[in-house]
C-alpha cells in the first residue's frame, strides 16, 4: 500500500519553521537547553500546535542534526502524477524532476530545493528501493518539500512512458548523452528531467523510455557531478531557457 503522505516528522530549525508556517505541526518537541526555547514554545502555540518543551529530544529524533527541535506533523499528501503532467496556473508548461531511485535522502531533499527555488513544478519519485522523504530529507529541503508537489509512482519507467504519452519531453541526464542539456531548446516545452541513482546512474529500461539524454558539458579530466548538483544544474537550465536570458 502507498504511503499516505509525507512530512510526518519534521526536525531542525529551518523545516520546523516551514511546517509551523503553513500550519501542519500537532506537536512541537522544544528542548529546554535552547536559549530561544520560550520563543519555540510561543510560535508553535500561535501556528495552532502543542507546545511541549523536554530535556532532550534526541529519543524523539531520527537524524542527528535535530538542533533541539523534533515535530508531530499532520501528513503532506502525495499529488498524482496525472496532476502534475497536467500543469497548473502557475506555469504555462510543466517542468518536473523525476528521480531514478537515489538512495541519499540528503541529495533528495537538495534536489527538492534546488527544483522548488529553479520554478520546477513537481518531483516524482519511485515508491520503493530509493531513499524516503524522511525527516533527514526534508531537513537538506530547507523547507522546499512544503511547497513542491510530489508524486510517488510504482515504475519510474511506465512514469517515462506516461509522460511521453501526455506531451511532455523526457530527457534523462547522463554524461554519455549526445545532446548538450545548456541551451537545449526544448527546455521551453512541457518537459520531465529524470536524474539517475548515484553512482549507478540512470536504470536501462528508464533509459530506452526517454526522449533523448542530455550532458552537462565538462572541463576534460573531471568526473561525473554528484546527483544533487547535476539535478541543480538542469533546473536551473529550464528556468534559464524559459525566462529567454542569454
Amino acid at each position: 500500500m502507498a504511503a499516505a503522505g509525507i512530512g510526518g516528522r519534521v526536525e531542525g530549525v529551518q523545516a520546523v519553521r516551514a511546517a509551523l508556517a503553513v500550519r501542519r505541526v500537532r506537536v512541537l518537541y522544544v528542548e529546554g537547553s535552547r536559549r530561544d526555547a520560550e520563543r519555540w514554545l510561543e510560535e508553535a502555540r500561535l501556528a495552532g500546535a502543542t507546545a511541549k518543551q523536554v530535556e532532550t529530544v534526541a529519543d524523539l529524533s531520527r537524524t542527528d542534526s535535530h538542533q533541539g527541535l523534533v515535530a508531530k506533523a499532520r501528513p503532506i499528501p502525495f499529488a498524482s502524477l496525472e496532476s502534475l503532467l497536467a500543469g497548473d496556473s502557475r506555469a504555462a508548461h510543466p517542468a518536473l524532476v523525476v528521480l531514478d531511485h537515489l538512495t541519499d535522502p540528503r541529495n533528495v531533499g537538495a534536489i527538492a530545493r534546488s527544483a522548488l527555488a529553479a520554478g520546477m513544478t513537481g518531483m516524482v519519485i519511485p515508491r520503493r528501493r530509493s531513499a524516503p522523504l524522511s525527516a533527514l530529507a526534508f531537513r537538506a529541503s530547507a523547507g522546499a518539500l512544503e511547497h513542491l508537489p510530489v508524486a510517488s509512482v510504482s515504475s519510474v519507467a511506465a512514469a517515462a512512458h506516461r509522460a511521453s504519452g501526455a506531451g511532455v519531453w523526457t530527457v534523462g541526464l547522463d554524461a554519455s548523452g549526445a545532446e548538450p542539456l545548456f541551451g537545449l531548446g526544448l527546455l521551453a516545452e512541457p518537459v520531465a528531467l529524470f536524474v539517475g541513482a548515484e553512482g549507478r546512474g540512470l536504470g536501462q529500461l528508464v533509459r530506452q523510455r526517454l526522449d533523448l539524454l542530455a550532458s552537462i558539458p565538462m572541463a576534460a579530466n573531471t568526473s561525473s557531478l554528484n546527483a544533487g548538483v547535476a539535478a541543480a544544474l538542469a533546473c536551473f537550465e529550464v528556468r534559464r531557457v524559459r525566462r529567454g536570458d542569454r
